[in-house]
């Protein structure tokens, strides 16, 4: 059986993939996304191409260094009317990123690419899309200073398997891909590379 590496050290991710019973080892890439993102700005990519360029390059490095691995890359865009939002730096900037999603309705974008010795196998975006309630700045205050830092490790500044789901009126889209790996379509895949059973 082909060894998978999963190129995230993403709890969630690893989670996911545990759940689901499949054999695989972590690795995480060091790619500098900031800086891929740029080179791809002349291009005017939408958020969708940016997740999946993302998911690709951090594959693409792990499988450098890893011979005849089937190497599972996967990233996420958060975007909102055309902003794209990155992993709030402090709780000063989650608090802005909650308050500029109170009351509308944001898209997880969420890229995932299967690399093998150089050669991307498959590449792939599933989008879900989040309908924030109207927040108070009270409320925003009160569910920071409950959840905490952990908000920091999303890209949204909320965890919708945590308290975070009290922010929401309405999720359209699978929870796998709101967790930030496609879990259907990635077992799809790998039973048709037959890299697991099917």
């Amino acid at each position: 059986m082909t060894l998978l590496i999963l190129a995230s050290q993403s709890p969630f991710r690893r989670m996911l993939m545990e759940n689901a019973g499949l054999a695989f080892e972590t690795e995480a890439a060091a790619i500098d996304e900031r800086a891929v993102e740029t080179a791809l700005a002349a291009r005017k990519p939408t958020p969708q191409q940016v997740a999946e360029t993302l998911a690709t390059e951090k594959a693409l490095d792990v499988a450098r260094g890893r011979p005849g691995a089937l190497v599972i890359g996967s990233d996420q865009t958060l975007s909102l009317e055309g902003r794209v939002f990155h992993k709030p730096a402090d709780m000063a900037e989650a608090r802005t990123h909650l308050q500029a999603m109170s009351g509308r309705t944001h898209s997880l974008n969420c890229g995932i690419a299967l690399v093998q010795d150089g050669a991307t196998l498959w590449s792939h975006v599933s989008i879900a899309h989040l309908t924030m309630r109207p927040l108070s700045d009270a409320f925003i205050d009160r569910h920071l200073a409950q959840v905490g830092t952990r908000v920091l490790a999303s890209v949204g500044a909320y965890q919708l398997e945590g308290e975070g789901v009290q922010l929401f009126e309405r999720i359209d889209g699978d929870y796998f891909t709101i967790l930030g790996l496609p879990l259907l379509p990635l077992l799809a895949k790998l039973r048709d590379l037959g890299a697991i059973d099917a």
